[in-house]
């Protein structure tokens, strides 16, 4: 059951903030009661901050950070599974933009992340659809979606291959086991690794000396190498693929070990 102050905090406060700083545009995750999980609306609040930053002339980097003791849980399989069962997550539809670059508009300014503490799923898959990401040491990392019967939808399928080589994304994505800010560095997912505390000021380093370059180049420079990257069929077979594994029992079975805090036991049904 949820904690009521939780539920109201949830509801008084924005659970994504953002906060125009010169041509920066911070944009921070803010549910830390839950160690901000995304639900649907946090999803959609992000969608938007992301347009946002797409659609001001005046900002020219991003940069996105979590308030709390983590980053994120990733998903909040309980609030969000049923809307994905459904075809329903309505992430990055109508124009908006797909903070993970898959399911809807992409963004053409560059963009940097901040992380820490524990940054799971989803959260490493939003670290992987950015440009640059600085993490803390103390960060602890997991994609832990094979735990719970179903498979990454954000982009770690293809984006983890890409950026660690084929070994070192399956070790991390076929066991969802947990590794450390070095291991990270290490493979590529990371491209900084600061003191515990400094993640954020070294990211808005960063984002302003980006920021002081000429707009236009910058954009032409991020277009210019995506056309090395050829994701889009691999975008458009994820969420068929993620609506068909959510209809299985495996699927079904590690929602339920999710919500009673307990290992799955999987039949391959």
């Amino acid at each position: 059951m949820s904690d009521p102050k939780s539920a109201s905090q949830d509801r008084q406060d924005p659970k994504i903030t953002t906060e125009k700083r010169g041509h920066l545009l911070l944009i921070g995750f803010n549910r830390p009661a839950k160690m901000n999980a995304f639900d649907a609306e946090m999803l959609q609040q992000l969608s938007d901050a992301f347009s946002q930053l797409e659609s001001d002339d005046e900002v020219r980097c991003g940069v996105i950070f979590a308030n709390g003791e983590h980053f994120t849980a990733g998903l909040d399989l309980a609030n969000v599974a049923p809307l994905i069962s459904k075809g329903e997550l309505t992430l990055g539809r109508g124009g908006a933009i797909d903070p993970w670059g898959v399911h809807g508009g992409v963004r053409k300014k560059p963009t940097v992340i901040a992380v820490h503490g524990r940054c799971l799923t989803l959260g490493i898959e939003l670290c992987l659809a950015q440009d640059i990401v600085v993490a803390a040491r103390s960060t602890r990392f997991a994609q832990i979606e094979i735990k719970r019967g179903i498979f990454p939808f954000g982009g770690a399928t293809y984006r983890l291959m890409q950026a660690a080589g084929w070994g070192n994304a399956m070790r991390w994505l076929l066991t969802g086991d947990e590794f450390s800010a070095e291991e990270a560095y290490r493979i590529g997912l990371v491209q900084e690794v600061t003191e515990p505390g400094r993640q954020l000021e070294r990211a808005i380093e960063i984002a302003t000396t980006i920021a002081a370059q000429a707009p236009l180049g910058v954009q032409a420079t991020l277009a210019s190498a995506r056309q090395a990257l050829n994701e889009e069929a691999a975008a458009r077979a994820l969420m068929p693929e993620i609506v068909r594994l959510m209809a299985s029992a495996d699927a079904r079975e590690g929602l339920m070990s999710f919500i009673e805090r307990r290992s799955a036991k999987f039949t391959g049904k």
